[in-house]
Order: C-alpha cells, then structure tokens, then sequence
C-alpha cells in the first residue's frame, strides 16, 4: 500500500491546531464568562458564585460522559479519509448525532425530577441549594443542543476541518457575553436584573444559536446526509464501543472533578468560591492547550489509516513542542496576573484571598498537563480509547480519590485537592507517553 502523504509542516499543524484551540477556549469561556459575572453581582454574589461551580461541575459531567461521541466519529472518519474510503461511512453520521441526542433526551429527564437531591449530595445548602436548583432548571434544556454541536463538530474534525466548528464556538461565546451583561445586570428603564437566572438564559440562548448554526453548516458546507438510515451502519458498533470506553473514561474523570466540588463545598462558602474561579483556569488553559490534542486526533487518524508510522511518530514530537512551548507561557502570565486574574473573578475578599493560596499549584501543573491533554487527543484519533480509558480509572482511583482522603485526613484542607489534582495530571500524562513509545517506536523502526 503507498504510503499517503500528508503534511507535517510548522504551518499546517496550526492550520488545524489554531481554530481548534480558539473553538476549545469558548467552550470553558461560557462558564467562565457566567463565573466573573456572577462573582461581581451584587446582591448574594458569593452564594450565586458557589451554585454557578457547583451546578457548571455537575453539567459539565454530564456534558463530557455523553459527548463522548465526537472523539469517536472523528477517529472513524479521519481513518477512512486516510485510507480513502470516505463514501463507506456517508451514512454513519446522522446514526451518530441520532443516538447523542436520543441519551441527552434520556438524561434530561431523568435529572429534571430530582435536582434537589442531586446537589444535596453535593453538599448544596440553604440559599445556595436554592440558587443551584434555579439555575440547573434553565441551563438543562440547553444540555441535547451541546450534544447536537459536539457531533456536528466531530464530523467537521473528522474531514480534517476545525475553521468551522471554531466559527460555531466563537460566535455561541461572544453571544453569551453579551446576553450575561444584558440579563444578568439588566438595563435600566429596559430589562430588569435577572442575576443568576440571567446567566443561564444567556448560556441557553447562546446554546440554541450554535446548535442552529452547527445545523446549517454541516448541510451547506459537507456532503454528509443528515437523512437517518435505519440499516445499522458495520462501524455503528465500533463508534459505540469506542463511546462506552470514552463514557466509563469520564466518569472517572469527573468522578475526580465532582468529589473536589463536594470537598470544597464542605469546606465552606469561601471554599467552593475559590475552588469555582480555580477550575474554571484550570478548565480554561486545559482546553486552550488542547488545541494541539485536536490537531493529534484529527491529523493522528489519517495517518494511522494511511499506515503512515513515520509522519505519526514525527506528529507527536511536534504537537508535543508546540503545546509545552504554549505551556509555558501560560505559566508565566499566570504568574505575572497573579492578582489582577483573581480580581476578575469576584470582589469577595475573602474568596480571593483563599484562592490566591494554591493558585501557584494550578500555574505550576500546566506542563504536564500539556502532556496528558495532547496525548489524550492523539489516541483518540488512533482509537485508543480503551486505553484511555483504564488511564483515568488507574489516575482517580488509585491517585486521585487516595491523595484527596490522605490530604483530608492530614488536614491539607484546600492545598490537599489541588494536590490531589497534580497527582492525578502526572499519572495521566506519564502512562499515555509511555503507551505511545512502546505501541508506535517498533512498528517506526520495522517500517
């Protein structure tokens, strides 16, 4: 088989990694746009704070067990591109954005009738109970729309294009900008104050335009037929394989973000603020480097479908210089900003003053989080995502979950989750290295 050639050049990996990286920056920037607001109301600011992280922890769970789906249509399509055999999964497609809307329907549903419950358990009291179960009831109905943009954007990655899905992202994150500062403050004589309410209108309202506009592109912009087959595609099971590896992955995932919302949350108020504007950067910068990831998954999977082990293998080297230099410089912003980003977030001194405390932890971990991020990306491409998926479940439960009860047992208190969270980015980032160098070195030196 002649071996497909596909550029490798400084040029060409930005061409996907850049847009790639703007689109996966808006996605946390929806909630970090919903978090500096709502830090700064001024009315209940800090309990509106608290039940904006804790309710964003909870969807953003949701949202990354069931979304799943993108990675695995996008390793499938960019395989077959590789090996030019496109036209034989024309119909996988809308079997794939079919079966993502039907669980976020079963979802939905399933979560709306007992919200108080959910984030009792996550230690939600009192006002900020109350707050979390106003704010989930609106931002939930957005929750089949995220699912329909994250399918609509795996195929777009999948054909080897990230200008349009970062069209998408940019348009749903400037939009919700500007709804948050219209609804949740209101305009005098016009629109009265929603606070808290008005963030989730923003978001839901951000959500409906991208899902219209994701729609529109997909039909005008590819030859993919949204018309549903109901003869099972031969690569559906694949696609569901790889989903359930990908799903049982992010519940372990999260499994490690929702049991740092609950220890901050039963640390106190001034806690679960902090720990609100820390995971957001920390969410933020993870995506922003993840621009490389995506280029790793999109490009990975069209060289590996090419049988291309030498361009895979100098891929890697790549992305992997482009996200530590990018690293890298997001540590030394941080550390520049250490106040002013802060400031950004919430005027609660208290807050600031408990989330300036491990912030340097949250700086410091950003290189190898780079190595976990764009290697996470470049096996999905390769679909490895069983792989992937005992990773996460070796990093939280025999890293993470223990690191977290040994700090709260030594009285760490909130260094201790921040801590946990080191342990867990260095197990994740260590083992798919070290997977990489042993699957992919012998079949580069045997080709």
């Amino acid at each position: 088989m002649e071996i497909q050639k596909v550029s490798l050049t400084f040029r060409s990996i930005h061409k996907l990694a850049l847009p790639a990286t703007i689109a996966g920056i808006a996605e946390p920037l929806l909630s970090i746009t919903d978090t500096a607001i709502v830090g700064n109301i001024s009315v209940d600011g800090l309990e509106s704070l608290a039940a904006a992280g804790i309710v964003g922890s909870f969807l953003s769970m949701l949202i990354w067990i069931l979304g799943q789906t993108r990675s695995a249509i996008s390793a499938i399509l960019s395989q077959y591109l590789g090996a030019e055999k496109l036209g034989a999964v024309k119909t996988l497609p809308a079997q794939a954005i079919f079966l993502n809307i039907t669980l976020s329907v079963f979802i939905l549903l399933s979560t709306i009738f007992v919200i108080e419950e959910i984030f009792t358990l996550m230690n939600a009291s009192g006002k900020i109970l109350h707050y979390c179960i106003s704010y989930y009831s609106i931002r939930v109905w957005g929750f089949p729309l995220t699912l329909f943009i994250f399918a609509v954007m795996g195929i777009f990655r999948g054909l080897q294009n990230t200008y349009w899905p970062m069209m998408i992202a940019l348009v749903g994150a400037l939009l919700n900008i500007v709804l948050d500062f219209i609804l949740v403050y209101g305009i005098e004589g016009l629109i009265a104050p929603m606070y808290l309410d008005g963030a989730a209108w923003a978001s839901l309202i951000a959500q409906m335009v991208m899902a219209l506009m994701a729609g529109v592109l997909l039909v005008t912009k590819t030859d993919i037929n949204l018309k549903l087959s109901l003869d099972w595609h031969p690569e559906l099971s694949r696609l569901i394989v790889m989903s359930l590896n990908l799903f049982v992955r992010a519940i372990a995932l999260n499994t490690a973000l929702i049991l740092a919302v609950r220890e901050a949350a039963a640390l106190g108020d001034k806690y679960i603020g902090a720990h609100t504007i820390a995971v957001n950067i920390w969410l933020f910068s993870a995506f922003f480097i993840d621009g490389y990831g995506a280029a790793g998954n999109i490009m990975g999977g069209r060289l590996l479908g090419a049988k291309n082990y030498t361009g895979l293998w100098s891929l890697a080297k790549k992305i992997i210089k482009y996200g530590l230099l990018i690293s890298l410089v997001l540590v030394l912003l941080g550390f520049v900003f250490y106040y002013p980003i802060g400031r950004l977030f919430s005027n609660e001194p208290l807050v600031l003053e408990t989330f300036y405390a491990i912030f340097f932890i949250v700086i410091l971990g950003l290189p190898m989080n780079t190595l976990a991020f764009v290697f996470d990306g470049l096996f999905k491409g390769l679909g490895e995502m069983k792989y992937l998926r005992n990773t996460l479940l070796v990093a939280t439960f025999l890293g993470f979950v223990p690191t977290l009860f040994l700090g709260k047992y030594l009285g760490w208190g909130f260094y201790g989750i921040w801590i946990a969270f080191t342990i867990w980015m260095i197990i994740r980032g260590g083992a798919l290295v070290f997977k990489f160098r042993r699957k992919f070195r012998p079949l580069l030196q045997n080709h």
